[in-house]
């Protein structure tokens, strides 16, 4: 784990140093720095330059949304061992009856699809650039699109956990009477507060949305994080 998701735990510590950095520069166009005490305004500097220019928020942002990404792509992963019997010893679809009812087939499918989304608007939209304000701006950032994808990408990650979690909470009850460790019983007490375990098909836009609030939230974190405050690394987090 520390090998595929510590970078994006660095990367998320990178890009929260740029942005503490910039949003606490200058970014007027130009900067006016004011004459000294007891001078005349000729003695005033009006410096023209490219604060405004938002290359380093476009170029933290590429680089947070693969980094974010990469984690869906896990999940993802991990879900399709857990739906396949062949990897996971587990009823196909992690439901009984499975072929009468379709169980976590079609999550599987939407988590997929998130996923698939995600890498396509992981393309760096600062690596484009178009001329603006007639000539005038010749090379611009692109950071408004590179904010927006990032967002989306989040959004489709929550998502993408929420699912791989209630999946895992169903493997789980296939496993009865046996128990995981004390942060995971609690996490999956959490979610079962509010989703019941899957015995037959319904819909489950209502459970997705339910656990993807938690995750929004961070009540997942905050479960856990009383089992890690003993640990050393809690400081890292």
């Amino acid at each position: 784990v520390p090998q595929v998701v510590g970078i994006t735990l660095d990367t998320l510590n990178f890009v929260e140093g740029i942005f503490t950095t910039e949003m606490n520069s200058a970014t007027d166009n130009p900067l006016v720095f004011g004459a000294g005490e007891g001078q005349d305004i000729e003695h005033a500097d009006i410096i023209s330059a490219g604060n405004f220019h938002g290359e380093y928020p476009a170029k933290a942002l590429d680089f947070l949304t693969i980094a974010v990404h990469e984690i869906g792509n896990m999940s993802e992963r991990r879900l399709e061992r857990l739906c396949n019997p062949t990897c996971s010893n587990l009823p196909a679809f992690l439901v009984d009856s499975p072929g009468l009812n379709s169980g976590f087939m079609i999550p599987h499918c939407t988590s997929a699809a998130l996923v698939s989304e995600n890498k396509t608007l992981c393309f760096p939209s600062s690596a484009d650039t178009q001329s603006t304000s007639a000539g005038k701006e010749d090379h611009v950032s692109m950071g408004g699109w590179s904010a927006r994808k990032a967002l989306t990408v989040v959004k489709n990650l929550e998502n993408v956990l929420a699912i791989e979690l209630i999946a895992a909470c169903q493997a789980l009850e296939f496993k009865r009477p046996l128990r995981t460790t004390e942060p995971l019983e609690a996490v999956y007490r959490l979610v079962r507060s509010k989703v019941e375990p899957y015995v037959k098909d319904r819909a489950f836009t209502p459970d997705i949305e339910v656990v993807q609030e938690m995750i929004e939230k961070n009540l997942i974190w905050d479960t856990v994080a009383q089992y890690l405050e003993s640990d050393p690394l809690w400081d890292e987090f």
